[in-house]
């Protein structure tokens, strides 16, 4: 039996995943980061706070990234001079990610950008009924 559009759940989630894109998109402009490079920007400060310097592999985990783009935003990120990547003494094939002091003050920016940007896109929905259902959405019981 098909389902109207309106009646998919998939459908209905695909349009409020690109209405929340383009929120995010139009918060992080000003700030000259696209989404991608705020995930990434943010996971790395957020893991050097904590006295961690991940490897790319690391970040991508945290980020829920795939490798071999993380690695290009990252490029991205270092041309900014946002983040620097360092040889693992550990490991000379990986790279340690160390955010330089622009991305340590732009990081806070642009995260305060987002949480207002989420505010307003999930204002409709009590957070106590969003992040239960989120969570189970994202993070399924392994």
């Amino acid at each position: 039996m098909a389902l109207r559009p309106a009646d998919s759940p998939g459908f209905l989630l695909w349009h409020a995943t690109l209405r929340w894109q383009r929120d995010m998109a139009a918060a992080l402009a000003p700030i000259g980061l696209t989404h991608v490079q705020f995930v990434l920007l943010a996971c790395a400060w957020w893991l050097n706070g904590r006295g961690e310097h991940p490897n790319q592999l690391a970040l991508a985990r945290q980020a829920g990234t795939d490798v071999k783009m993380t690695s290009q935003v990252l490029r991205a990120l270092e041309q900014k001079g946002l983040v620097e990547r360092e040889v693992d003494p550990a490991d000379t094939r990986a790279k340690r990610l160390r955010v330089t002091e622009a991305g340590a003050a732009l990081a806070p920016r642009a995260i305060a950008a987002v949480e207002a940007a989420d505010a307003e896109f999930f204002r409709a929905v009590p957070l106590d009924e969003a992040l239960p259902l989120l969570r189970r959405l994202a993070l399924p019981e392994e």
